[in-house]
């Protein structure tokens, strides 16, 4: 008696029993599987038969993995350290500065005309605010400071409200903040960072010490805790005494404040930017179609304008790993190609031992493609490698992330899948019998 299909078996009008059809699906899955192992052993086979021309075939890829993975550990890197140590002005915090963010000499030259930011408008902010949790203020400039026969040069001397350090997270390691009183009194007092304890007072409490900024001097009231460095630059090398104090010994007519608004939480953000804007506008007399005399800075527009300075060197390294990765992809596909010439006659052979066409795309394909992903790993490998002695070596912040990983390996096994079509649809239509005549 003979076999019936399963697929003759719905014609004679039976139901296939469930169990035959899991066999059947199960059996399929099984040979689609097993074929695909084989082909991958037969790939790596080749690859592991020319070694030395496998390494040269990959220096292309390995190259531009290399370049795409180290250029995005360094973006990456520079994000969090600029989103840590320069865009985070606190919590819920943004800046109303005369300037703003500058980015072309014509807007710096029309933003020289604009007026200063008061200590009027200040204060009629703080009372007219409704968004707002805190205001806080400060002015400054940069002077050489002194104790006793030690000099520092160049330490910033501000002027601040006294909840300049609750706004901007001023922790204090010793003594205290400034207080009201030493803002009403203008009292000669000031609250100094780590760098001029190290140079001042090393193992001595400055509590009580005086110190000489320009002309003037201040007892010490309290200490920062250490903030640390910015591209190298120290956070810690500042003299904060009351902003009184400043505008009566160091103030001109050309000082500007800066303001620090806190809203009262996250969602507040937008409507608090937009409540500042509306009352200074108001006590400017600003027309309605003006522009802003002013600058409201705030964490996502420093990160927006860094992330699109960061933005430009991606893309040229992006220009870098396509012109690599092109270069790989052709040095892949004649390599290939040479392959299919040197494996005439295994063609031939499997041909005609039933391999179809599909099989012998599917080979070179595979092929192909494990090719450009081994030398996406020797590149994952590399920039592994160079981004841990670039962090070692220098201050670069490089932080190499999985996505960087997962694409740099996605691309460069794309494009051995690319370059490798035309290299097996020609040994796919090689003909079995001419291919069997070849000189092995």
């Amino acid at each position: 008696m003979g076999v019936v299909p399963i697929e003759g078996l719905r014609g004679i009008g039976g139901l296939v029993p469930r169990t035959a059809r899991v066999r059947f699906t199960w059996a399929r899955f099984r040979t689609a599987a097993v074929t695909m192992v084989e082909t991958f052993k037969l790939s790596l086979d080749a690859l592991r038969a020319h070694k030395l021309r496998s390494f040269l075939t990959l220096l292309g890829v390995i190259l531009a993995v290399l370049t795409l993975v180290v250029v995005m550990s360094v973006v990456a890197g520079l994000n969090f350290y600029v989103a840590d140590k320069v865009a985070n002005l606190g919590a819920n915090v943004y800046v109303l500065t005369r300037f703003g963010i500058i980015t072309s000499n014509d807007e710096w030259i029309k933003a020289q005309k604009r007026p200063l930011i008061t200590k009027e408008e200040f204060t009629s902010l703080k009372g007219g605010m409704h968004t707002t949790s805190q205001i806080a203020a400060i002015l400054g400039t940069a002077s050489d400071v002194r104790s006793g026969n030690e000099l520092l040069e160049d330490v910033n001397v501000d002027g601040v409200t006294s909840n300049y350090s609750l706004v901007r997270n001023v922790n204090v390691a010793s003594g205290r903040f400034l207080t009201e009183a030493d803002e009403t009194h203008h009292s000669p007092v000031c609250f100094i960072g780590a760098d001029l304890v190290r140079k001042f007072f090393y193992n001595v409490d400055p509590i009580g010490k005086t110190i000489r900024a320009g002309s003037h001097s201040y007892e010490v009231i309290g200490v920062a805790a250490v903030i640390g460095s910015a591209f190298g630059q120290s956070q810690d090398r500042f003299l904060y005494i009351p902003l009184g104090t400043y505008s009566k010994e160091w103030g001109n007519q050309r000082d500007s404040l800066t303001l620090f608004m806190q809203a009262g939480n996250a969602e507040m953000m937008a409507s608090s930017e937009d409540e500042a804007r509306m009352l200074l506008r108001a006590w400017r007399h600003q027309p309605w179609d003006s522009a802003d005399s002013f600058g409201i800075i705030g964490s996502d527009s420093i990160m927006g304008l860094w992330k699109q300075l960061t933005g430009n060197i991606f893309m040229v390294a992006v220009g870098l790993t396509a012109v690599f990765l092109v270069v790989g992809g052709i040095v892949i596909m004649n390599i290939m190609l040479a392959s299919v010439t040197e494996r005439t006659r295994e063609i031939g052979l499997r041909r005609s031992l039933g391999a179809r066409k599909k099989h012998i795309i599917l080979q070179f394909v595979t092929e192909s493609a494990v090719l450009a992903a081994t030398g996406g790993l020797m590149g994952i490998g590399l920039a592994y490698v160079l981004v841990a002695a670039a962090r070692a070596a220098t201050s670069i912040p490089m932080r190499t992330s999985m996505s960087a990983v997962i694409l740099s390996l996605s691309v460069s096994t794309g494009v051995g899948l690319f370059f490798g079509i035309y290299p097996a649809m020609r040994a796919a239509k090689l003909d079995p019998i001419e291919a069997l005549r070849a000189e092995g």
